[in-house]
């Protein structure tokens, strides 16, 4: 694996936090480190791998002082449309994490172990997509290879480091002041069915990036996709109630040893043991796990299945750098 120059845009926050944290587990040769933040969090210092880095204000006059291989983003999708742009220009292949580019036509977006091609046909910026679609679709691209699919709904249990750092305070501090930073009501001892504002035809945003997102990554712009996304008061890692029709029939038997072999996928799936994904388990893995696999017996050829991953890690950090090894290798 050969020597880069990296930037990270976003540094301080939870995911820039979590690629450096992912970077060095994975051991990645970087021969030059550059942190970029806003300037109110510009002069701090980052330590990684026994080194501290200062964090510099992101700017034109910076990126240019500081040329990179490649750039991570995660700084909010008005921040990617204004300066992925500058690094583009000067030919830094920007691996993106916010909705900025997603559905761009002209931008790939990719999840290794579902797309990985697709990632070769950028024009120096790829999309990551939203932490709830990528681990729906490394489940669900291995059934479709085999049996087709021709509807999924979505129901998903998001938790609240998706909203960042504010989300995360909003669990943590709410009963001691009360006060609600991040969402419009109370999380704590509640769920509420909004994640991202409403749209004209009664999705919320988020839930439309699901549908979206799925049909480019999957290449099938005709599934059917029905999506409902939920806030719960879970701290870390999202879960997904996925109810899936095939086109042909199917073995349970065969389908779970397919998800057994899957790259990326962790079939925990024992209900007779009283074992079946949940967040406490998911929290600090790569992987996505899936149990609670059975018939749904209301349709031909279908199945529900519940599936937990990381949001910081497989649903943001980690698939950015396993895009970033797809060029290294």
């Amino acid at each position: 694996m050969k020597s880069i120059a990296l930037a990270i845009v976003g540094a301080t926050g939870v995911v820039g936090r979590k690629f450096l944290e992912v970077l060095s587990e994975r051991n990645i040769d970087i021969h030059s480190l550059v942190l970029f933040a806003s300037s109110k969090s510009a002069g701090q210092t980052i330590h990684f791998k026994g080194i501290n880095y200062p964090v510099l204000a992101l700017n034109e006059e910076n990126i240019h002082n500081h040329p990179v291989d490649y750039a991570l983003f995660s700084a909010g999708a008005a921040v990617s449309k204004t300066f992925a742009p500058i690094f583009q220009k000067m030919r830094a292949v920007v691996i993106d994490n916010s909705s900025a580019f997603r559905m761009d036509p002209t931008v790939p977006l990719v999840v290794p172990e579902v797309n990985p091609s697709d990632a070769f046909k950028h024009n120096y910026i790829i999309a990551n997509p939203n932490c709830s679609t990528i681990q729906a679709v490394v489940v669900l691209k291995p059934l479709h290879d085999l049996y087709v699919l021709k509807r999924v709904v979505v129901s998903t249990y998001q938790a609240v480091s998706g909203a960042g750092i504010q989300g995360l305070y909003d669990l943590e501090h709410q009963l001691k002041t009360g006060e609600t930073t991040k969402f419009p009501y109370q999380i704590y001892n509640n769920v509420i069915p909004q994640i991202d504002v409403f749209l004209d035809n009664g999705n919320t945003k988020e839930e439309e990036k699901i549908i979206l997102e799925m049909r480019k990554i999957m290449h099938l712009p005709q599934l059917k996709v029905s999506s409902t996304a939920v806030r719960v008061p879970v701290s870390n890692c999202h879960s997904e109630s996925i109810n899936v029709e095939f086109e042909k029939p199917f073995h349970l038997d065969h389908l779970k040893s397919t998800l057994k072999t899957s790259k990326g996928v962790i079939l925990y799936d024992q209900p007779d043991q009283l074992k079946y994904p949940m967040p406490i388990l998911v929290n600090q893995k790569d992987e996505v796990y899936v149990g609670r696999i059975r018939k749904d017996e209301s349709v031909d050829y279908g199945i529900n299945c519940f599936v937990v991953g990381d949001n910081l890690r497989k649903g943001a950090a980690t698939n950015a750098i396993q895009i970033l090894e797809l060029f290294l290798a």
